[in-house]
């Protein structure tokens, strides 16, 4: 009896551990001739409690759900299978917990665009509604595409689609510039009349197909003291997020790209006034921080700068971590002891660092913090962009934060400002920031207006009491730059 027992016993233990060990698996098929040959992307598999959006449009930065992801390279016919072990956001899919799921799969092979979602040729799966034990055996097809973002062309609002030798011959294959332009009302009544021309950079994940449509029937008519301007919105975008118009190993020359070849091609497909006293650039956030960088870099090209919540223009305060500290710090945890948030409301963290510094790599390429790393570092000898902080416990990596140097902003003005420079910019500066900024922006500002200060500069940086990333760009503060761009304008040219 007691052998028996013994038995039975050990049957039950082994099948308790055979449950145990037991894994999902997740095949994801590619169908025939739908792609052209082997191609290298990221396959994601997405989930989501909300049956109310596709789960591929996420992860939600404020309040992400969980995905997983692998760097694969696949042709038609192929397929690609997730384990228990496949890593993601927040952890494996082992660690998914049970519970019924909005499940999605979807393909990234696009070179456009940082956001999966929205890269033209992208392949993903139908939606499958599931319950989610941890062994399920699931396929997926990707048998649906992710379509060209249609752009919406009026005779006033056009796009400018422009290949580029420069970014194509750092590729190494066809990459074509894009932006849109809006023409001012009176542009096909006053023929003879040239404009000047205000440049606008979209902030993180922006996208130019969607900037100025409320001005589908021109832009807005001059005001008294201001002038009618040519608009030209530019995005940013790239496969590893915003490229910020500043040359990179990772991103290639894209300042060079924009100065000397698409605002070139603007003066002559449209009738702009062709100077730098009539060529103004501004931005919000990443596009903030884009904006200020190019009138640094390129003060005899553009004529002035009114820069938003600029991404970190000195990294003595990178949202809040002096990166140049002697003891590197960390970026997930406070030298108290606290855990370091990265953004706010209303007083409230929203998120915290650590949390998104790993939904961000488990995104892959795109996010916003690889988006830094893809521009300020060097790359290794595989390719990537040197890491800047030490993924398990986000200590500050010193060898790598001496290459960023040479993309601090206030650091670069100091360095150049004796020798031209402050000529250059004088009455070009303009920042303006929050002072309860979202993802503390304001530390990093705060020591730009000393910067400038100390240098007798007559720069205007602004911070704005009680202001966030979100509600800074009031129609007030918008309707003065306006007015403050026409200013600068007529101080060298008159209105015909």
């Amino acid at each position: 009896m007691r052998r028996v027992l013994l038995y039975v016993s050990c049957i039950a233990l082994a099948f308790s551990t055979l449950r145990l060990s037991a894994s999902p698996r997740v095949v994801i098929e590619i169908p025939e001739k739908a792609l052209s040959g082997p191609t290298s992307g990221r396959m994601y598999l997405f989930t989501s409690k909300d049956g109310n959006r596709p789960p591929y449009t996420g992860p939600n930065w404020f309040s992400p759900e969980p995905f997983y992801a692998i760097d694969v390279t696949v042709d038609s016919g192929g397929s690609v299978e997730f384990d228990g072990k496949t890593g993601g956001f927040p952890a494996t899919l082992n660690a998914l917990e049970q519970g019924k799921y909005f499940i999605q799969a979807l393909f990234d092979f696009d070179i456009y665009h940082s956001d999966h979602a929205k890269g033209a040729g992208n392949l993903y799966s139908e939606v499958q509604e599931i319950e989610w034990t941890g062994e399920n055996r699931l396929k997926f097809e990707l048998t649906e595409v992710i379509g060209e973002f249609p752009f919406e062309k009026t005779e006033y609002r056009q796009q400018v689609r422009l290949y580029s030798p420069r970014l194509s011959a750092f590729y190494h294959r066809e990459i074509v510039q894009k932006a849109t332009v809006v023409l001012p009302r009176s542009y096909y009544e006053a023929t003879h009349t040239r404009f000047p021309v205000i440049y606008t950079i979209s902030g993180f994940g922006g996208t130019h197909e969607t900037m100025g449509r409320s001005m589908s029937q021109g832009g807005p008519e001059a005001g008294e003291g201001e002038v009618e301007f040519i608009r030209v919105f530019l995005d940013g975008q790239c496969k590893w997020g915003h490229h910020v118009y500043a040359d990179s190993a990772k991103n290639g020359p894209r300042g060079a790209a924009l100065i000397k070849e698409l605002i070139p091609e603007v003066d002559r497909r449209y009738r702009t006034v062709s100077a730098s006293t009539a060529r103004f650039v501004t931005g919000h956030s990443s596009g903030g921080w884009s904006s200020l960088w190019l009138q640094v870099n390129y003060p005899d090209v553009l004529g002035g700068v009114w820069s938003t919540a600029p991404d970190p223009v000195d990294f003595r305060d990178y949202q809040e971590v002096d990166l140049y500290a002697e003891n590197p710090l960390s970026l997930y945890i406070t030298p108290e002891g606290e855990r370091r948030p990265l953004a706010r409301r209303n007083g409230q963290v929203m998120i915290w660092y650590e949390d998104f510094g790993r939904m961000d790599d488990g995104l892959g390429r795109g996010g916003q913090l690889k988006s830094f790393e893809a521009v300020f570092s060097p790359l290794d000898r595989q390719g990537r962009p040197l890491l800047m902080w030490m993924r398990e416990e986000g200590e500050v990596i010193p060898s790598t934060v001496k290459y960023w140097i040479e993309y601090d902003i206030n650091k670069l003005i100091e360095r150049r400002w004796a020798t031209g420079l402050r000529e250059k910019l004088a009455g070009k500066i303009n920042v303006f920031m929050g002072t309860v900024d979202t993802f503390y922006l304001e530390g990093a500002c705060e020591f730009l207006k000393k910067t400038m200060r100390d240098l007798d500069s007559d720069a205007v940086i602004e911070l704005h009491p009680d202001r966030d990333h979100f509600n800074l760009t009031t129609p007030d503060l918008m309707l003065r730059i306006r007015k403050e761009m026409s200013t600068a304008y007529l101080k060298h040219h008159t209105v015909e």
